[in-house]
């Protein structure tokens, strides 16, 4: 497994809109346009930021993961994505190496991404998302 770069920082928020001010109108980063990842219950937005992004994601539905953690937690980072070169086989050594994985394959993730989420008990409580762009 490569690593390649961090991929981009998940900002769980009630609001994309609401949020998009600090952001776009604020800080003047333009952002790429949003999408909806039904599987997922969540709407995204990428905001481009050098070589990595910010996602906004913002639930669709209130029993979705993400209005559970602002539930639980409030607004603010959901996880870190890194950016792999073959994510089956990180997926793979991972488990080999004895991590505790949420998802034992990979699912469709938003931007057209293949994803995969390592469980946050063994990576010190940050939620860690393994992700495959090509």
């Amino acid at each position: 497994m490569k690593v390649e770069r961090v991929d981009h920082i998940g900002i769980a928020v009630k609001s994309i809109e609401e949020a998009k001010k600090l952001y776009v109108d604020i800080l003047g980063i333009a952002a790429t346009g949003e999408e909806t990842v039904e599987e997922q219950n969540v709407k995204v937005c990428f905001i481009p930021c050098g070589d990595t992004e910010i996602e906004l994601l913002e639930s669709t539905t209130s029993e979705g993961q993400v209005a559970k953690f602002i539930e639980a937690k409030g607004e603010g980072i959901h996880h870190l994505a890194l950016q792999v070169d073959d994510l089956e086989a990180a997926i793979a050594e991972m488990k080999a190496r004895g991590m505790r994985m949420i998802d034992d394959k990979p699912r469709y993730g938003a931007g057209g991404a293949k994803i995969a989420f390592v469980h946050p008990e063994v990576t010190h409580g940050v939620l860690l998302e393994l992700s495959q762009r090509r």
